[in-house]
């Protein structure tokens, strides 16, 4: 069995990211974006799980829909044209 690592170890610098941002901590929920980044580099390709959490962040500071529409959406564009996945 594969051990998941402690992420919190890494809420110092979470914190301070967010803190020079002005993005309010409690707007980040890490296991969701780690579980979407992870969804998107197994379907599709690793280089693009960064993207698709930018891609998400844009869309989610627009306002105009939740993170699990914009999560939706992204899983649900094929990976590859008429790749259908």
């Amino acid at each position: 069995m594969v051990e998941r690592e402690d992420l919190s170890i890494h809420d110092p610098w979470i914190d301070g990211v967010c803190a020079a941002l002005g993005v309010p901590r409690e707007a980040l929920d890490v296991d969701a974006v780690l579980a979407l980044a992870g969804r998107v580099a197994h379907r599709v390709a690793r280089p693009m799980a960064p993207v698709s959490t930018f891609l998400a962040g844009y869309a989610l500071a627009s306002g105009a829909a939740s993170f699990d529409e914009v999560r939706r959406v992204i899983l649900n564009v094929p990976a590859r044209d008429g790749d259908g996945s």
